[in-house]
């Protein structure tokens, strides 16, 4: 059977297993919170991922309740959206990712991304007509930045924006090619990013705009349960109002992959909870040689260094959530936290998998799955190379990206 159930258990396991007393830190309303998420992706999430990630399919149908649940632009203030504090947005993410990485995924394309962009970049009428919505997940936000041939630098972007006309009612031909863009096949509308004459800014897009074509991307072997596709913009052609005004530069979507950035920090504790409490549960009821798995040293110590890794990454993404909602967090605080976090969380997912002997390669336990989800969490919002240079820069004073 899968640990599907929180720490083992229940409440007297989570306090055996939080022996930093981190719950401590949290205030009430931060733990209900955590309690609130936590219930949904027990009565939904966890039910049916074996089953959509062995298919293939994202749930669609959780968009509605993940809106209602209050956790898409959570962390946005107005326009329907939950404005919730950094911490409580952080809760939320661990819980959901506890349950899949692809779950948590689209609360952050939605959120993190395409709303944020809307809610930061875009005019009164633009955050009018698609915040609210896209809050109550009636529809759904894609958020359109790397290219085939341009993943970790978008400076060198090949779609392009040209003028359509002349004076303020000039519009805009979008053409180009975008790659590893989530939700795109199912999206309302896309926040594009695309070169132009005066650098890159930022389009919102119709997803029924002629010439826009999403194709998902087949054969994963990361992130099942998760939507990412091939993008074509093939002479679309957009009014005036799809432009986001205030957005330009790559200052623009790089605001927003901060904002996904630091959900990740905790989403990534999640996956590596979940897997410890699935060698946890499985080392104290499996049986060999006569005795439980956890009564053997090697096991402890393999469950000793996992629980070691998941409290301080738990207090660093606490930290960077305090920090966030003093307003003081900074972009390199926010790399160590993401690389730090996956790193670490794809090391417990693999050593969990060792506990679980052969029973680990199915989907009845959650280890494995974790850890292919998190190759694909390690590379998107900036891999370790690109985290590792943003922090080398920060110390050395010198840049080394090129």
């Amino acid at each position: 059977m899968s640990n599907e159930a929180g720490f083992p258990g229940g409440s007297e396991g989570s306090a055996i297993s939080d022996i930093l007393a981190i719950d401590s830190l949290l205030s009430a309303g931060e733990l209900a919170v955590r309690e609130r998420v936590r219930d949904f992706t027990q009565q939904r999430i966890r039910p049916g991922i074996a089953g959509w990630y062995d298919d293939g399919v994202f749930p669609l149908e959780l968009a509605p309740e993940l809106g209602e649940l209050g956790v898409l632009g959570m962390h946005l203030e107005g326009y329907g959206c939950p404005g919730r504090s950094a911490v409580e947005y952080g809760l939320a993410a661990m819980e959901l990712e506890a349950g899949d990485s692809g779950i948590r995924t689209f609360v952050s394309v939605q959120g993190s991304l395409a709303m944020t962009a809307i809610h930061k970049w875009g005019s009164e009428d633009q955050k009018q007509e698609w915040l609210p919505r896209m809050a109550a997940g009636e529809l759904i936000g894609s958020f359109a930045l790397t290219e085939p041939s341009a993943g970790s630098d978008p400076a060198s972007m090949k779609t392009f924006a040209r003028r359509d006309g002349t004076g303020d009612a000039a519009g805009w031909i979008l053409d180009g090619a975008k790659r590893w863009i989530g939700l795109a096949s199912v999206a309302d509308v896309l926040v594009v990013w695309a070169m132009t004459d005066d650098g890159v800014r930022g389009f919102l897009v119709p997803a029924s705009t002629p010439g826009v074509a999403a194709t998902p991307i087949g054969q994963k072997l990361s992130m099942r349960a998760s939507i990412q596709c091939d993008v074509i913009f093939d002479g679309v052609r957009l009014g005036p109002e799809s432009l986001l005004p205030a957005a330009r530069g790559l200052r623009g979507p790089f605001s927003c992959l901060n904002e996904a950035r630091y959900g990740i920090a905790w989403g990534a504790m999640g996956a590596a909870r979940d897997s410890y409490e699935a060698a946890l549960t499985y080392a104290q009821e499996r049986l060999q040689f006569g005795r439980p798995l956890a009564g053997y040293q090697l096991t402890q110590e393999k469950l000793v260094n996992m629980l070691l890794e998941i409290q301080k990454g738990t207090l660093l993404a606490l930290q960077l959530g305090r920090l966030k909602d003093a307003g003081k967090l900074r972009p390199e605080q926010i790399s160590l936290g993401k690389l730090n976090n996956v790193r670490e969380a794809i090391a417990i997912a693999r050593e969990a998998r060792t506990i679980l002997g052969g029973n680990g390669i199915t989907l009845d336990y959650s280890p494995l799955r974790h850890a292919a989800n998190l190759e694909s969490v390690r590379t998107y919002e900036g891999t370790d190379e690109v985290h590792t240079l943003i922090l080398g820069q920060h110390i050395t004073g010198l840049a080394a990206f090129r």
